[in-house]
């Protein structure tokens, strides 16, 4: 349930906050960007909005979705669209 963090584990410094769906983890680091790992179909790759996912000051779960709150004030989601993962409507 998103409990191995090894293929992400040096990326994993400076830490500032952790943030959980159902089996997939959100970390934000220190300079405001993002590291997810766990099930894909529960948000554990962010990949296809990895390079939105900067200046990140908070990150919001749902069961199966993550919402990334930027400086800016803008959103960015991904997961299972079900769960709010796509907002790009």
């Amino acid at each position: 349930y998103g409990g191995d963090s090894s293929h992400v584990q040096e990326q994993l410094r400076n830490v500032q906050h952790v943030q959980a769906t159902e089996a997939a983890f959100a970390a934000i680091l220190a300079d405001g960007s993002v590291v997810t790992w766990g099930d894909p179909a529960y948000g554990g790759d962010s990949s296809h909005v990895q390079e939105q996912l900067r200046n990140v000051q908070h990150v919001q779960a749902t069961e199966a979705a993550f919402a990334a709150i930027l400086a800016d004030g803008s959103v960015v989601t991904w997961g299972d669209p079900a769960y709010g993962g796509d907002s790009s409507h």
